[in-house]
């Protein structure tokens, strides 16, 4: 009996110290550790999703044909955190990228991925680069702490600059970059869900 209660109080105080930790979760700030969590959910989701479709293959291939729309309409489900996006595709992108300066509405292009990655690729031509993954808080620091570190002014969060596009590579950080936006209060927030594969794929113009 001793020996019995000895190993369940060993368990209890293994699970405990295996429990994770967030080191300075009282000093920082909500909005940053929010954002970081957003962003952790929203790979986190995309691998499970990635992970049943694998799982489920060998036994029923056919489940494969119904997890590819449920994850569409995920991207521009309305009941995401801070609302939706307008959802912007291939012959939108090329259009608005094509239109004269100055020409309204205008359209901002965000290339979500990292700096390396757009050194590798290129990227669509005029996007700018806001690299979510490492910079999550982006849209939560101040204006001029944002042109400082990136080099290029914040479009103002009251939609009065036009629209903004998010895009990554495959749509899953230009997702989690388009809710970051949403919850941190910009206006006519948009994602390119086909994102740069989908660019490449039919076409689009690189720019290097």
């Amino acid at each position: 009996m001793a020996t019995r209660r000895f190993a369940t109080t060993s368990a209890a105080t293994a699970l405990r110290g295996s429990t994770p930790r967030l080191a300075g979760s009282g000093s920082a700030s909500v909005p940053v550790a929010a954002a970081a969590h957003l962003l952790r959910a929203s790979f986190g989701t995309a691998t499970r999703i990635a992970a049943r479709g694998t799982s489920r293959a060998v036994a029923r291939p056919q489940v494969l044909r119904r997890i590819a729309p449920r994850s569409i309409r995920w991207s521009s489900d309305s009941a995401a955190p801070g609302g939706q996006s307008k959802i912007w595709n291939f012959e939108q992108i090329q259009e608005a990228i094509s239109s004269p300066p100055g020409s309204k509405p205008k359209v901002t292009i965000i290339d979500t991925r990292e700096p390396s990655e757009l050194s590798s690729t290129g990227r669509i031509p005029g996007a700018l680069n806001i690299p979510i993954a490492s910079a999550p808080e982006s849209f939560h620091i101040p204006a001029d702490d944002f042109a400082d570190r990136f080099g290029f002014e914040r479009p103002p969060p009251d939609g009065s600059a036009g629209d903004i596009v998010f895009y990554c590579k495959a749509g899953v950080r230009s997702r989690a970059a388009a809710q970051l936006a949403r919850l941190a209060g910009w206006k006519n927030v948009g994602e390119y869900p086909g994102s740069w594969l989908d660019w490449v794929a039919k076409g689009g113009k690189i720019e290097r």
